[in-house]
C-alpha cells in the first residue's frame, strides 16, 4: 500500500505541488480530499465492487475520460504558472494561499476521477478478504488501515517537505517545478486514457 501511495501517479504529483507551493495546510488539506477519495475507493474495493470494474464497460470509459479531463485542466494550470515570468523569491515565504475548501476539493477529486485506485485496492485486499474463518468485522478493519495510513503518510510526506531547506530550495526553481508537474499530469492523462 506504502509503495502504491508514493508511486509517481496524480495524487502524488498533485499532493507535492500543493505542498511546496502553497504550504503545510494547503498540503494536509489535499492530502485530506485524497484521502477522502480513497475511502471511497476502498469501499468499492472491500465489498467487490471492483471487480465489476475490471470488465470495463460503459462507465469506466466515462470515469477515464472524465480523470483525463482534469488532469488535463489541472497541467494546463501547471504549465502555465511555470511560464509566468515571475518568480518566488526565498522571502516570499509561501506561494499562493488557497482556502482549506479549495485543496481538500482539489485533493478529491484528483483521487475520485482516478479508477485505477479501485482496482489497485481490490489487487490489495483481495488475499485479506479470502482469509477463511476472519471476523466479520475484517471489511472494516481493511478499510479503515487504508484510508488511515493514506492520511498518516500523505501529512507526513507534507511535513517533510516543509523542511526549510527544501523549502528554499523549490522557491528558487519553483516554475520549473510546475512545468515539469504539468508535463507529468499531461502524461498521465494520455495513459489513463490508453492503459487498459
Amino acid at each position: 500500500m506504502a509503495l502504491g501511495q508514493f508511486s509517481p501517479g496524480p495524487d502524488m504529483v498533485l499532493l507535492t505541488r500543493t505542498a511546496l507551493f502553497s504550504g503545510r495546510k494547503s498540503g494536509c488539506w489535499t492530502a485530506v480530499g485524497i484521502a477522502c477519495g480513497l475511502a471511497c475507493h476502498a469501499a468499492i474495493a472491500v465489498t467487490g465492487v471492483a471487480v465489476i470494474m475490471t470488465r470495463g464497460g460503459t462507465f469506466v470509459l466515462v470515469m477515464k475520460c472524465a480523470a483525463a479531463l482534469y488532469l488535463t485542466w489541472l497541467a494546463y494550470q501547471l504549465i502555465r504558472s511555470g511560464l509566468k515570468p515571475s518568480r518566488l523569491s526565498v522571502g516570499d515565504g509561501e506561494g499562493k494561499k488557497e482556502t482549506a475548501f479549495t485543496s481538500w476539493k482539489r485533493g478529491l477529486l484528483c483521487n475520485l476521477l482516478n479508477p485505477k485506485v479501485a482496482v489497485f485496492l481490490a489487487g490489495v485486499t483481495a488475499p485479506f478478504l479470502a482469509i477463511q474463518d476472519s471476523p466479520d468485522k475484517w471489511p472494516l478493519v481493511l478499510w479503515l488501515t487504508i484510508v488511515l495510513e493514506g492520511v498518516i503518510l500523505w501529512c507526513a510526506w507534507v511535513f517533510l517537505l516543509q523542511a526549510p531547506v527544501i523549502r528554499e530550495r523549490y522557491l528558487r526553481v519553483a516554475h520549473w517545478f510546475d512545468l515539469a508537474f504539468g508535463v507529468m499530469l499531461l502524461g498521465l492523462a494520455v495513459m489513463v486514457v490508453c492503459v487498459k
